[in-house]
């Protein structure tokens, strides 16, 4: 019998990510609190922008912003904010976060550690790569590893689980 096998890979749906900026900018731009406050959240690429006067409502900028990313189901580990510290910027006060794509290979080290250590035994994983492939001759020991992966804290990346045959 053939093998079975899935790739772990991480990837962004930048339709998603698009809708959820578009969103949380409309909000912003309506809501009372954030009148006269020069708050906006802008998305260039990889580049989300957000900026406010105040240090206090850049926070409350990225809270709007996390919330339309959840909402639409992106991961806030895709979101990748540096130190989380609004920086200022001449008389307003700007933090700057980027969408991570892809495994780093550190993450991906980290999978495969992880599955040697406490998956199932007859699993084998190899990096290819920005993914992981995962192999296995029993479809159970992959699901194994999909619940395993899935309620790992140290992970730093959005897993999603593709190729499942």
């Amino acid at each position: 019998m053939a093998d079975s096998s899935f790739d772990i890979v991480s990837k962004v749906d930048r339709q998603e990510v698009d809708n959820a900026v578009n969103q949380a900018a409309k909000e912003i731009s309506q809501r009372y609190d954030f009148k006269n406050v020069g708050a906006s959240v802008t998305l260039s690429g990889d580049t989300v922008t957000m900026t406010a006067n105040s240090e206090e409502r850049v926070k409350a900028v990225l809270d709007v912003l996390q919330t339309k990313l959840i909402r639409r189901g992106v991961s806030l580990k895709a979101l990748d904010l540096g130190d989380g510290e609004p920086k200022p910027s001449g008389k307003e006060y700007r933090l700057v976060g980027s969408l991570k794509e892809g495994l780093s290979q550190e993450n991906a080290k980290k999978i495969t550690k992880l599955l040697r250590d406490q998956g199932p035994k007859g699993v084998k994983a190899q990096i290819t790569g920005d993914e992981v492939r995962v192999s296995s001759k029993s479809r159970d020991e992959l699901q194994q590893v999909i619940a395993l992966l899935k309620g790992a804290e140290d992970i730093d990346a959005a897993l999603q689980f593709v190729n499942y045959r």
